[in-house]
């Protein structure tokens, strides 16, 4: 999980936005509601922008700090499941879940990647953990309340932080259906009225100051960002998703067989297995798969999906495996679904790489000139990759499928972080971009931007100007030409695409083609006369990395 932290920057899509609202945040743009360059960040709650702050201020490295959240929520997530697996059943069972969980792709990936995706599993994981150790070997109630705490803290992380209590639905079941299997919880109504208490305290953290900072203070877009982290990214963003339109079986057939992998490898004989075990009341089975299967309904039931919205029901999937996969692995049928996966990767690298070489090099040479890499460079990582593939499946027979393939996912990560992605970084970060930008301007010009990325703006080294986040494109452009035009030491730096119909691209100075875009830096002569340069912008915001200033201001 942690090979090569430190030798990147933050990379789209999410990781510059939450790294610049932390640094931000460090540097006093307050940290109760977040923004970006100034602007209020609705999308999130912001639990995992505070621990991004935090070890960036413990740090002082950005580099390090922004994926140190993620990287030990995944740490965390692999012990909770080890921890209930050995409290569940025995070590060597935990061991083999903790191992399986470690080296399933999706958490490994998002354990490694500043998402929010991978602190949420932990909350959600430490949350079912809790009820866990107390519907099936409690009575535990302050293991009961600490897990609906965690909850609480996974909905201030992102909003579906819950998911945890959907572990009652399957428990109802085997409560009706074989009582004598579960552990007595006689308890008061203040007992189990603790849960969500400890739920509707964790969330409290932050809402109520939240709430009456909106309700009392002045600042505009407060209301909007009310409506907005309460209604519109939760209830409207589940029923009424505006993208990543997906079918209702897309998790299943497109995400868990590669996600999940080598879990998924295994789902054959564990249906079965999972099948007989559910059939004859086994309890511990019958909550951690049924919560995993309420997990997946949940999510599939809204029309917007996401890959990696199902990680949080990955533990739990590992949890009701692990009993199973000692056997399994014994199994030659088992073995043999390993070793062609193994084989078929290195297959698949090889043919691609003869395929590049013999009859589309050109392809190669476009995609390392657009990431300023060397066409050796690339194929050097393909040949590495589908060679230690073609070594492991070869060595199988003495060290097993299974051995195999845990030896080139192991080997893989090694190679993408201490050499793929230090190659790519430059391509992928905005450093680069910005030192250019720099390097073209003279101490006492002001720069404006128009369409900006986050990873752009994170790399920033003087005080500029932009306007606005997620405006309207014909706004923004508006706005930008009529500041650009009240002074002629005024630089703008904007994407080709958004120039029309104001701005003469003949007249720009190219910067670089960077994240989509072929970015060009322009002056006060480059406006065409085709937009109303007269009209009193609606939005112009200073933004100063070194000492944020969040104040609007009208034209000079």
């Amino acid at each position: 999980m942690a090979a090569g932290l430190g030798l990147r920057d933050p990379w789209p899509a999410d990781e510059p936005r939450f790294a610049l609202i932390a640094r931000d945040m460090a540097h006093g743009s307050g940290w109760l509601i977040p923004t970006v360059a100034g602007e209020w960040y609705a999308d999130k709650p912001p639990l995992f922008m505070w621990a991004i702050a935090a070890f960036y201020r413990l740090t002082d490295n950005l580099r390090i700090a922004f994926l140190l959240p993620s990287l030990i929520a995944g740490f965390g997530t692999v012990f909770l499941t080890y921890d209930l697996a050995r409290r569940l059943w025995n070590r060597e069972i935990a061991l083999t879940a903790g191992v399986l969980l470690l080296l399933c792709v999706q958490l490994t990936l998002q354990a490694r990647t500043a998402q929010i995706d991978a602190l949420l599993t932990f909350w959600t994981t430490l949350g079912m953990y809790g009820l866990a150790r107390h519907l099936l070997l409690g009575p535990q109630w302050r293991w009961y309340a600490s897990g609906a705490f965690a909850a609480g803290l996974g909905i201030i992380t992102k909003g579906v932080g819950f998911l945890p209590a959907l572990m009652f639905l399957p428990w109802g079941v085997v409560r009706w259906r074989w009582p004598s299997s579960l552990p007595r919880l006689h308890g008061s109504l203040a007992r189990w009225m603790s849960g969500p208490a400890m739920l509707v305290l964790a969330v409290a953290l932050w809402g109520l100051p939240m709430l009456w900072w909106v309700a009392t203070s002045a600042a505009e877009g407060l209301d909007a960002y009310r409506h907005n982290i309460l209604l519109h990214q939760t209830a409207d963003r589940y029923f009424d998703a505006w993208h990543h339109h997906n079918p209702f079986w897309y998790y299943i057939v497109e995400v868990i067989p590669w996600a999940w992998m080598p879990l998924s490898l295994m789902l054959p004989w564990l249906v079965p297995a999972w099948w007989r075990k559910m059939r004859a009341g086994d309890c511990a089975t019958w909550l951690l798969l049924g919560w995993v299967v309420c997990v997946l309904i949940f999510f599939s039931l809204s029309p917007g999906k996401r890959g990696v919205y199902i990680l949080p029901a990955l533990p739990a999937a590992v949890l009701a495996a692990a009993p199973f996969v000692p056997e399994l692995l014994r199994r030659r049928g088992v073995q043999r679904v390993f070793l062609l996966t193994v084989a078929a990767i290195a297959g698949a690298i090889l043919l691609l790489l003869v395929w590049l070489l013999l009859m589309k090099p050109e392809r190669m040479a476009a995609f390392a000139e657009a990431n300023d890499l060397s066409a050796g460079t690339l194929y050097a990582v393909i040949a590495v990759l589908g060679g230690a593939a073609f070594i492991f499946a070869a060595a199988a027979r003495r060290i097993s499928g299974a051995a195999a393939l845990a030896l080139f996912l192991v080997t893989f990560w090694q190679i993408y972080g201490w050499w793929v992605a230090p190659v790519l970084n430059p391509s992928r970060s905005g450093a680069e971009l910005m030192a250019r930008v720099e390097a073209a301007l003279a101490p006492s010009t002001e720069l404006g931007m128009v369409g900006w990325k986050e990873q752009l703006m994170l790399h920033v080294q003087r005080p500029l100007v932009h306007f606005g986040f997620r405006r309207d494109p014909d706004e923004e452009l508006r706005d930008a030409t009529a500041w650009l035009s009240a002074a002629p030491n005024r630089r703008l730096l904007v994407p080709r695409a958004q120039m029309k119909p104001c701005l003469n691209p003949d007249l720009a100075e190219p910067m670089a083609f960077r994240h989509g875009q072929e970015w060009l830096l322009l002056g006060p002569d480059a406006i065409t006369g085709q937009c109303d340069i007269t009209a009193r912008p609606q939005h112009i915001r200073d933004y100063d990395p070194r000492h944020i200033m969040t104040e609007r201001r009208a034209l000079e």
